[in-house]
């Protein structure tokens, strides 16, 4: 299941799994607090196994475009599992005043 969710709206649940599927370059230069970067162009059925579970996924870039993309590229490896799609992505973050690591 794919549900979205404004990221100006969004309070991390403990635990949550955050992949911003931007490429290397755009993630380093400003990424949520403990996401892990998986580019789009990169993610695999493999990957998703690294994920427990029966524990949401939340999927972010860096406008809105890629990570519903993404989304439904995980739900065609499994459509068992929920997938959280944050729009509005690290610059909607970034204009709300959300701190961003780099690096």
């Amino acid at each position: 299941m794919i549900r979205k969710q404004e990221i100006t709206t969004f309070d991390r649940p403990e635990g949550a799994i955050i992949w911003d599927v931007r490429d290397s370059k755009s993630f380093a230069e400003g990424h949520l607090p403990g996401a892990v970067n998986q580019p789009i162009d990169h993610i695999d059925a493999q990957q998703l196994q690294d994920v427990p579970t029966g524990t949401p996924l939340y999927i972010l870039c860096g406008g809105g475009s890629k990570a519903p993309r993404a989304a439904e590229l995980l739900e065609g490896f499994d459509d068992s599992r929920e997938y959280v799609v944050l729009m509005g992505g690290t610059r909607a973050a970034k204009a709300a005043g959300i701190d961003l690591e780099q690096g």
